[in-house]
């Protein structure tokens, strides 16, 4: 992690939300969900949340480094329909280790979205991929 990988940090995600981001798309394999309504879903939501924190950490991480999501505490406020504008705004509140806590909100023109906080830890991607390998092969056993 670099110094200036800080509290602070800020980002916005615009997002025009397309037909495929909504309920029915997030598991069209599940009924339940494809006789939803089609406003974006919640799993997009959290994707787009989690981008939107990647984007403010550009250029504070070190050669190698990358952060994984690790909890996620957000409310879905208001539907969003397909051509809405989403904007994400985060901001990084605390730096503890490499556990990273941002501040969400979200709106799109007519509401809040989503608010609420975002996790994510930062991990060597070479030892990740060490350790998800082992998992992958059985090496790893369940507790």
């Amino acid at each position: 992690m670099q110094a200036s990988l800080q509290p602070n940090l800020t980002a916005r995600t615009e997002y025009e939300v397309p037909l495929d981001r909504t309920v029915p798309h997030l598991l069209p394999e599940a009924p339940h969900f494809t006789q939803m309504p089609q406003v974006l879903a919640t799993g997009y939501l959290v994707g787009l949340v989690e981008w939107a924190c990647m984007q403010a950490l550009d250029g504070h991480l070190d050669e190698g480094e990358r952060t994984l999501g690790v909890h996620v505490d957000l409310s879905h406020e208001a539907p969003t329909p397909p051509g809405r504008t989403l904007f994400i705004d985060v901001e990084l509140t605390k730096v503890e280790g490499r556990i990273l806590t941002f501040d969400v909100t979200a709106r799109d023109e007519a509401a809040v979205v989503c608010r609420g906080t975002h996790q994510r830890a930062v991990i060597s991607l070479e030892r990740f991929e060490t350790k998800l390998s082992a998992r992958a092969a059985g090496a790893v056993k369940p507790a």
